[in-house]
């Protein structure tokens, strides 16, 4: 059996800005506080580690023109892993920044457009099929 030996990407994230270490602590803290689900931690705590490791430092120390210069390249990015991991970048910073206290940087995240998704209708034929049950 092999011995894991590469980092993750929260603790690469954690030896290349020492002080991230405890911004991730008491996001943790939060989330459990607020009985949110370790999903969520996993999810946002990632995102902003990948965000800290891009510009080797906190997040609090990146203009809002550094913020949406990334948000458009990860956007844009045609190996970007999914649409929800950009979602989960931009969730994610908004909690970070509030948990903060830099509502400020929170509001000027982008607002992102939800989906929105047609009912399914049915014909009359597969309404009397679903009555005749």
């Amino acid at each position: 059996m092999r011995k894991k030996t590469s980092l993750t990407i929260v603790e690469r994230a954690m030896v290349l800005v020492p002080e991230f270490k405890s911004r991730a602590v008491k996001l943790e803290h939060q989330v459990v506080l607020r009985g949110q689900s370790a999903s969520t931690l996993n999810n946002y705590i990632r995102r902003i580690a990948l965000f800290v490791i891009h510009f080797e430092k906190l997040p609090e120390q990146v203009s809002e023109d550094e913020i949406n210069e990334y948000l458009v390249a990860l956007a844009r990015d045609p190996k970007a892993p999914s649409r929800s991991s950009f979602k989960h970048m931009v969730y994610g910073l908004r909690y970070y920044y509030r948990l903060l206290g830099m509502n400020k940087k929170a509001i000027a995240l982008p607002s992102l457009k939800q989906d929105t998704k047609l009912p399914i209708v049915l014909n009359q034929q597969e309404l009397k099929m679903l009555f005749a049950v």
